[in-house]
């Protein structure tokens, strides 16, 4: 019989129909979408970056948890006080119309209401992230977390959400990108990217429904914000990075930095002045 040429989905190089894994990346012809997605070729960079993202919403919740402490105590489930997500960049309308905390746009993705709500945010930051990175590179990934959890919080600002604060504003833009990437690419891989993502969106859009709090507002902009942000900078099978995504991505973690660093040094002062 004779042998016909298929395209890997992984790494897109053709191979014979009859291989089951592919002879170019070692991928599994029968691997599931999660297996398909692997660090094969930026592992220690994708790794960092995962690490890093996880690693910093850890301790600024500490930090929350710290705060919370010298402000009476925590509530149930490890939860801090509102008065300490005020002070270390939560977001809304009144945080911002009253005291004009507008970095609190980039902060709000930084901090979390209680264990739960960070854990399941880390592990949807945990599972996602890297497929974004895979598709979009690491400095494209920074500007739509970034870029795309202002816009989520921008959103939820003019909707009139008076208090919000957590990581899935940002975690939508990723899955808006990754459903934008697999809209646009087509194909038996894009579509099966495309099914998995939507299954988020409904996801999302079900316990949006039935679980009181979620801000709905603050994941749809931040999903509609992936999309456009994957549309407007691309991924990797249509154009390379440059330096510009680069120069940007550094502008936004630059800027992530001095935001954080404002609301820890507002956190640092209030715990070393003295009870009155």
């Amino acid at each position: 019989m004779t042998q016909r040429a298929i395209l890997c989905p992984r790494c897109r190089r053709l191979i014979g129909s009859d291989e089951k894994i592919c002879s170019w990346c070692g991928t599994s012809r029968s691997a599931s979408w999660w297996k398909i997605i692997n660090w094969s070729r930026n592992d220690s960079e994708g790794d960092w970056l995962v690490k890093s993202l996880i690693t910093v919403n850890l301790l600024y919740f500490g930090l929350s948890l710290l705060v919370s402490i010298n402000t009476g105590g925590m509530g149930s489930l490890l939860a801090p006080r509102q008065s300490s997500l005020m002070l270390l960049g939560a977001t809304g309308t009144y945080p911002i119309g009253r005291f004009g905390m507008y970095w609190s746009l980039i902060s709000a993705s930084y901090l979390h209401g209680g264990i739960m709500h960070i854990l399941f945010n880390l592990m949807a930051l945990r599972q996602i992230t890297p497929w974004v990175i895979n598709e979009y590179g690491i400095g494209r990934t920074v500007i739509i977390y970034t870029l795309g959890g202002i816009c989520g919080y921008a959103v939820s600002l003019f909707a009139g959400i008076q208090f919000t604060m957590g990581a899935s504003a940002a975690i939508c833009s990723l899955i808006g990108a990754l459903l934008y990437y697999g809209k646009s690419r087509g194909g038996s891989y894009g579509s099966s990217v495309y099914r998995e993502v939507s299954g988020w969106v409904a996801g999302l859009f079900f316990f949006g429904l039935i679980f009181p709090g979620i801000n709905n507002w603050g994941h749809g902009g931040g999903l509609v914000g992936g999309i456009i942000l994957g549309a407007v900078l691309g991924y990797n099978e249509r154009r390379r990075e440059n330096s510009f995504d680069r120069i940007l991505a550094i502008l936004c973690g630059l800027l992530t930095i001095g935001v954080l660093g404002w609301g820890t040094m507002r956190a640092v002062t209030f715990l070393l002045s003295p009870v009155v």
